[in-house]
């Protein structure tokens, strides 16, 4: 008999708040975090926004916060929402329970971390102030040469988030880390799950953190005309399956989860948030920064997700949708929701937590399995907000505007990235 996953602890670090509470009420409330960018100075950027984590301190979560000072967000925000779920979960004592059964599994990207070694080798390429000319590219690529064959600082290396965790919180198991652009943080929860079921491990910290608010990163995304440029009007900007939608708002922040064997939470007493049923992973295969046009894999991510869990089309009850109000993914999305779902599509209430957060990259996914468990423990569905004009192409129930109570036994949350990378992963409500 395959052994079962439930979700016995939750943690997040995002732009509408740092606990799950607080960030559940701001999506039900309808909130947005988006505003003008106060991490640099962006007025001379195509988009001058963003979804930015205020107030953040790792002081309040760690005993001994000195010890990261080096480490960029993408570390922090993972350490700070790990810190809540383990203490959520009641495994925060390194002497509780068998650590070497215990790992962790962590989507992450570029980020923070990687911007000021670009500085430095753009200042060895510049000539000096007194004799102002162009950037020597053969001096630049020597200097990042250097610096990638040197001795590179840990906290450059997409793995080290990861393995912080693990320090930090004595989680002596697989130690794993994916980098899928946006879907990495929901493969990361979707492969520990697998990791559960196979027997190689009884409790796995997975999720996702991620930050990429610095001039690099909003330039690359600019330069992929993926940003909305809303400048004029940007707690608005975030818009999925609207007509006017002109790309998504870059956000930033971490969402970790206690996935754990469930015999192994029932002999300790653990709460029971959901029980993680389906997992779904396909690949477009068609381009590195589109989308199938007909939606292929992503389909195929939820098929395949409906199947793992034994479930049928009709008893879904909610979808979380990647929703990035982009024109492509959100027209492809529906597509695809169409393809699986049939007439049943227009039945589910389908909504985008972008639209009040941003886009949070690597670790969308796991801060929206989040918002999708606390919708299914609560009856409540947060809205999409900013939806004022019907798409032809969009024409599912998007839950506009305003949350909706409901009561189902199973939800589907999509994760897409750029490469194309398709996650679908159900969770239903827990029943022994």
């Amino acid at each position: 008999m395959r052994r079962r996953v439930v979700v016995t602890g939750m943690g997040v670090i995002t732009p509408l708040g740092q606990s799950v509470a607080e960030l559940f009420a701001a999506q039900v409330e309808g909130r947005t975090a988006v505003g003008p960018i106060t991490r640099f100075d962006a007025r001379t950027f195509p988009t001058t926004f963003a979804s930015e984590v205020k107030g953040f301190d790792l002081g309040r979560f760690l005993r001994d916060p000195q010890r990261y000072r080096n480490c960029g967000l993408n570390t922090q925000f993972a350490l700070a929402a790990a810190r809540q779920a383990l203490e959520d979960a009641g495994l925060l004592d390194p002497a509780r329970g068998d650590r070497s059964r215990m790992g962790v599994y962590l989507g992450s990207g570029e980020g923070s971390d990687e911007f000021p070694v670009l500085v430095r080798g753009l200042a060895h390429a510049s000539p000096p102030p007194e004799s102002p000319g162009p950037v020597d590219p053969a001096r630049f690529t020597q200097f990042m040469l250097q610096w990638m064959n040197g001795p590179r600082e840990s906290e450059q290396e997409m793995y080290t988030p990861a393995a912080h965790l693990a320090v930090e919180f004595a989680l002596e198991g697989p130690n794993l880390a994916c980098q899928t652009a946006c879907a990495a943080s929901s493969q990361a929860i979707g492969e520990a799950m697998d990791l559960i079921r196979s027997g190689a491990a009884d409790v796995m910290l997975a999720g996702g953190s991620h930050s990429m608010i610095h001039p690099l990163g909003v330039t690359g995304f600019n330069r992929l005309t993926a940003l909305s440029q809303r400048n004029d009007s940007p707690q608005t900007a975030s818009r999925p399956f609207d007509r006017d939608r002109d790309g998504f708002v870059l956000g930033e922040g971490a969402g970790l989860l206690v996935l754990e064997e469930l015999e192994h939470a029932k002999a300790r007493k653990a709460t029971i948030y959901a029980e993680l049923t389906g997992y779904g992973s396909t690949a477009d295969a068609f381009r590195m920064t589109d989308p199938h046009p007909e939606g292929r894999g992503a389909s195929q991510a939820m098929a395949q997700a409906l199947a793992d869990a034994a479930l049928q089309p009709a008893d879904i009850g909610y979808i979380n949708a990647h929703g990035t109000s982009t024109q492509a993914n959100d027209a492809t999305e529906t597509a695809a929701i169409k393809a699986v779902f049939g007439p049943q599509a227009y039945r589910i209430p389908i909504s985008s937590s972008k639209s009040m957060l941003g886009h949070l990259i690597a670790a969308a996914g796991a801060v929206e399995l989040i918002i999708t468990i606390m919708a299914l423990r609560h009856g409540v569905i947060p809205p999409t907000i900013n939806y004022q004009t019907p798409d032809p192409a969009c024409d599912l129930d998007y839950v506009p505007n305003t949350a909706r109570e409901a009561r189902f036994q199973h939800a589907l949350s999509n994760s897409f990235g750029f490469g194309g990378q398709n996650i679908a992963l159900i969770v239903s409500r827990f029943s022994s």
